[in-house]
């Protein structure tokens, strides 16, 4: 009996492990490689993968591998160029009609950068990419991906359940 039990707790296990932590719609994330900045976030399961809004974003190569220098695209962002190995370029198709009888979506290529956030007390690194986002409320967009990789779900009625980053 005590093994049958045993074995139980060690197939239950998992299962209680694997609670994930809820957050808000909306968390404050510190990005450490990018000068410790702390943005608002968006938290967005219905992305794929994290953006962060990226301003003269310019490609080259360096020692055979594919690099990107950009400089942060937020309202209060400095001037400082910021340099980082390319982990891929991701494909985004976004139709320009939803509308439109035809299938005419267009394909933007945009570099992909393996970044170190901050959430709350948890750091983890997660693949973002880079696009203008300054004609949006939120710099970041975290998308699936990343709430994985955080261990994250999420609650639309709640905004800023994690406290300010402290990792």
């Amino acid at each position: 009996m005590k093994s049958l039990l045993a074995l139980f707790a060690l197939v239950a296990l998992p299962v209680m492990a694997a609670e994930p932590t809820l957050y808000g719609r909306y968390e404050y994330i510190a990005l450490p490689e990018i000068g410790g900045e702390v943005l608002k976030a968006k938290m967005d399961t219905g992305a794929l993968t994290a953006s962060l809004s990226a301003k003269d974003i310019e490609t080259f190569t360096r020692d055979g591998e594919n690099w990107v220098r950009f400089r942060l695209g937020t309202k209060d962002a400095s001037n400082k160029v910021y340099e980082h190995k390319i982990a891929r370029i991701s494909k985004i198709k976004s139709r320009s009609d939803e509308e439109d009888e035809g299938d005419s979506t267009e394909v933007a290529k945009r570099p992909v950068v393996d970044l170190e956030l901050c959430l709350g007390n948890v750091k983890r690194t997660v693949e973002v990419n880079l696009t203008d986002r300054s004609n949006f409320n939120y710099p970041l967009l975290i998308g699936a991906k990343a709430l994985r990789e955080f261990g994250a779900a999420v609650n639309p009625a709640r905004r800023f359940t994690a406290d300010k980053p402290d990792c």
